[in-house]
């Protein structure tokens, strides 16, 4: 007697999928504590929106202009203008060329394949100087009212990952969006939850997912020294 094997084809989704699968939700997860860390920040700041206490969407906290804070910055300094944008493809001006190399590359490379689809990234922050820096946290000092406040918003000289070049500030609200989706791809991930523009290299997420971010910089280690 002939004996028929039957095939029984696995159930489930197939690990490419599960993979998929798995990013769409940590994707959501970042989304939905971002969402509740603003929500907690309106509360805690009366009538202030979220869109004054963020600086915008998808852009950099500003704290005053140079002439504001009794600074003199320039573009040599990392200063951009608040409004004003950098392509991460420029080759100039020192936010952009002083950055991790790793970080730039990574960023470049996510660049170019988000405007596959029509997405844009601007930079509105990228590298700064330690003069720059000091000058935002003694303006996020003086907006605040106290150092543990504005500590939420802005990092010393010392401890900020803008200084040591490995921290970029995207926008608009469709390039962030578009780098929670796919950020861990390139090992691009946000590093904050009241910062939804902040952005810095994990390469141990590329091909997996990024680590849920800290709800803001005091939770973080590394702003302790």
């Amino acid at each position: 007697m002939r004996t028929t094997h039957v095939i029984v084809p696995p159930s489930g989704p197939s690990p490419r999928v599960r993979r998929q699968q798995r990013r769409a939700v940590a994707a959501l997860i970042v989304a939905l504590i971002a969402l509740v860390v603003a929500l907690v920040l309106v509360v805690a700041n009366g009538s202030r929106s979220i869109a004054e206490i963020a600086a915008g969407a998808g852009q950099s906290v500003a704290f005053g202009t140079p002439a504001q804070t009794g600074s003199v910055l320039t573009t040599e300094h990392g200063y951009i203008a608040t409004g004003e944008a950098l392509s991460v493809f420029d080759e100039q001006k020192p936010a952009i060329t002083r950055l991790n190399p790793a970080l730039l590359d990574a960023l470049r490379r996510a660049a170019t394949d988000a405007a596959q689809g029509g997405v844009e990234f601007d930079v509105n922050s990228g590298w700064r100087s330690a003069e720059y820096q000091s000058s935002l946290l003694k303006a996020a000092v003086d907006d605040y009212g106290s150092e543990e406040e504005a500590a939420r918003w802005v990092a010393t000289a010392h401890t900020s990952a803008h200084v040591s070049g490995d921290a970029v500030d995207i926008g608009p609200l469709t390039a962030t969006d578009w780098l929670a989706q796919h950020g861990a791809e390139y090992g691009l991930c946000q590093t904050y939850g009241n910062e939804s523009w902040h952005y810095e290299l994990r390469p141990d997420a590329v091909g997996g997912m990024c680590p849920v971010p800290f709800a803001d910089p005091t939770d973080d280690p590394r702003m302790q020294g």
